[in-house]
């Protein structure tokens, strides 16, 4: 889906194949819209990160996230810029996918809507300033 803001066009993908094949869509659609990859941005979760963390990074490994992993291999670098948004890691051993694809708790059903605003201002500022001025400005909040 295409959208404008702040006077740019963004392209906002979710692909519809699995998780840990999501770099086939992204290097699709970085070479078909001809985007050069200083301007991608691939938002996933994490459950190294306490519930609601931010964490932009302008390049760097998969940290054991599968669809980041994939992306890096099918784009052949791990040089794009991520976001990771926290999602914490409470579970029992060897039930992370019941966890990744549960239920919010109440608290965090409570406190979604003002993460995903600051997550939504965070994706913004990366499309108007960059990865460095926008790690500098959300990564603490």
């Amino acid at each position: 889906m295409f959208i404008r803001a702040r006077g740019r066009t963004l392209l906002l993908l979710k692909p519809s194949t699995y998780m840990n094949l999501s770099g086939k869509a992204v290097r699709y659609w970085l070479d078909a819209e001809k985007i050069p990859r200083e301007n991608l941005l691939v938002v996933s979760d994490d459950i190294a990160l306490p519930f609601g963390t931010l964490r932009m990074r302008q390049k760097g490994s998969a940290g054991g996230h599968n669809g980041l992993k994939n992306i890096a291999e099918l784009l052949g670098s791990e040089e794009f810029a991520r976001m990771r948004f926290g999602v914490g890691g409470d579970f029992p051993r060897g039930h992370q996918i019941d966890y990744v694809l549960g239920e919010w708790t109440s608290e965090e059903r409570e406190a979604l809507p003002e993460r995903l605003e600051i997550f939504g201002e965070a994706i913004l500022s990366f499309a108007t300033i960059g990865v460095e001025r926008t790690m500098n400005l959300y990564n603490k909040k």
